[in-house]
């Protein structure tokens, strides 16, 4: 079992300091959340929260996540970096291909893209990027992204993005695994026919074995059964050893400690922070290993 320490809201002066903690006490990765402005008016539903009201607000900071993640790689040696999640069908998948090739070679390939669909409409229409179809941009720009990391000469002509023979470098000196996000059908579709992983977004160890268990049958329907498939689960309940082991037998690679906005509000320390992370490691990470 590995564990993540997500960084969401966290200001972002404290980011490379928190890296160096998170690396020091054992954690496997570090998990950088991606929102590019606050909408005034937000009527978008958030959907992972029954009020459809979001944790966050307006004096939330939102750092770009690729210079965040480069900034963190280097100040570490081992520690692997996640987005969850990447607002893919939001951009352009060149650009994306660009700042995550690049991350993933300054860090040593430790870099992982975790892409979602988005929910925030206004984000799509600030940038002039049709909502409604955002699911077939997301099919494609996965496509585009795996053509342009190969570093090779590539083409592509589809329904959203068109480019004539081209090459991308630098190019990751490994694959680079996409992690899908989202709990819908069409979601866990994606993710058991197009990527090399699944991102949770806060369940029950019943609902997450459940979710392992249906990306298992589609990814044998795919065809994809024995391809490599990383599942990493945040829990709403306490990560005990016993359901860790449940949640191991049923393929989940890992699990998630909050954005620590959850135990210690909107702002705080970094000796505060340095606090939760150890706390974790000592009652969670010794205990799973």
């Amino acid at each position: 079992m590995k564990f993540w320490q997500a960084v969401s809201f966290c200001e972002p002066e404290q980011l490379v300091a928190i890296a160096k903690i998170a690396e020091e006490v054992g954690f496997e990765g570090v998990l950088v959340s991606d929102h590019l402005v606050h909408s005034e008016k937000l009527e978008s539903r958030y959907p992972y929260s029954e009020t459809g009201e979001p944790d966050f607000t307006e004096a939330t900071p939102w750092p770009e996540c690729w210079a965040a993640i480069a900034a963190m790689a280097t100040a570490t040696a081992k520690l692997r970096f996640t987005t969850m999640v990447h607002i893919l069908p939001l951009r352009n998948p060149i650009e994306v291909a660009k700042a995550a090739s690049t991350a993933a070679v300054l860090s040593g390939d430790r870099v992982a893209l975790g892409a979602g669909a988005g929910w925030v409409k206004e984000e799509f229409d600030l940038l002039g990027v049709d909502f409604k179809t955002r699911g077939r941009r997301f099919n494609e720009c996965i496509e585009v992204l795996r053509k342009l990391w190969s570093g090779e000469m590539v083409e592509h002509q589809g329904e959203f993005f068109d480019f004539p023979r081209l090459l991308m470098r630098p190019a990751p000196g490994k694959k680079l695994p996409i992690l899908i996000g989202g709990i819908s059908t069409f979601a866990l579709r994606r993710a058991a026919r197009l990527g090399d992983g699944w991102l949770g977004s806060g369940q029950t160890p019943d609902q997450a074995i459940e979710i392992a268990e249906t990306l298992t049958k589609l990814r044998v329907e795919a065809g994809r059964d024995k391809e490599p498939f990383e599942i990493v689960a945040p829990l709403v309940t306490p990560p005990d050893p016993d359901t860790l082991r449940r949640l191991d037998d049923h393929g989940i690679a890992g699990t998630v400690s909050y954005p620590f906005f959850y135990s210690l509000g909107a702002t705080s320390t970094l000796a505060q922070k340095r606090a939760v992370m150890e706390q974790f490691a000592n009652e969670v990470i010794a205990k799973a290993t």
